[in-house]
């Protein structure tokens, strides 16, 4: 896998505003970062699909077609890309929706650019480091590679679809490869706006493995520690 220190972190931009879009990426390439950007919701959702996931997103809100929230949730569908809104909405009720339901933080316009820069860095600071961004394929070893954006993953060469849900599963467990994760833990990033019982967890667990395991009933990939939770181990001894 590749290591995230080795790279600079990918950011998109997306918003239907070039003037904006050249001046920030601007910026951010004399800043180190890896940039690609998109001038609305759905062209960035190609766009992720064509080159993977980035470390973060800075998206507009208003943007015609797919809007930034609607993108920002789509986005959340799959993978928990921090997103930070650069928008001149700047009414109380419109910010704190964002903060509390699909944005990690809110910028209004006008801005200044290093005022961007630091809350990128505060935000990627804040946020647990993956190696998942790169893409569009992640290997988690010779057998097994995951296509987040596209939702789908390669067993042995064989292409299998997953759900939404599935592929947001998997991306959490390989966000914490090798680390236990509690049930109400993976319930709180799959399911944040709702209460979902334990057994809607399990069942989904249970789908995953009938698609990447050589033998789901003793699966070498996610595994499970009894009244503990669940790990994802890559790079087993093949």
């Amino acid at each position: 896998m590749t290591n995230q220190r080795e790279r600079a972190h990918r950011i998109l931009i997306v918003d239907d505003d070039p003037g904006l879009i050249f001046m920030l990426k601007i910026k951010l390439d004399l800043e180190g970062y890896d940039v690609f950007t998109a001038n609305s919701g759905l062209q960035a959702l190609e766009r992720v699909k064509e080159v993977g996931l980035p470390d973060l997103a800075l998206v507009d809100i208003i943007m015609p077609g797919m809007n930034g929230r609607e993108f920002a949730n789509e986005l959340h569908s799959f993978s928990d890309v921090p997103v930070i809104m650069l928008t001149s909405v700047g009414d109380e009720d419109t910010i704190v929706d964002a903060i509390n339901t699909y944005a990690d933080d809110y910028i209004t316009k006008p801005f200044r650019p290093r005022e961007v820069v630091a809350r990128i860095r505060r935000v990627l600071l804040r946020a647990e480091t993956s190696s998942y961004s790169l893409g569009p394929i992640t290997w988690a070893d010779q057998r097994l590679g995951i296509d987040f954006a596209n939702q789908c993953i390669y067993v042995e060469g064989e292409q299998k679809n997953l759900t939404p849900t599935e592929t947001k599963l998997l991306y959490v467990l390989m966000h914490h490869a090798g680390k236990l994760l509690a049930p109400n833990y993976l319930q709180r990033h799959l399911w944040p706006h709702g209460a979902v019982v334990e057994e809607t967890l399990r069942v989904n667990i249970y789908r995953l493995r009938q698609k990447i395991e050589r033998d789901p009933a003793n699966p070498e990939y996610l595994i499970t520690h009894r009244g503990e939770g669940y790990s994802f181990s890559p790079n087993f001894e093949t």
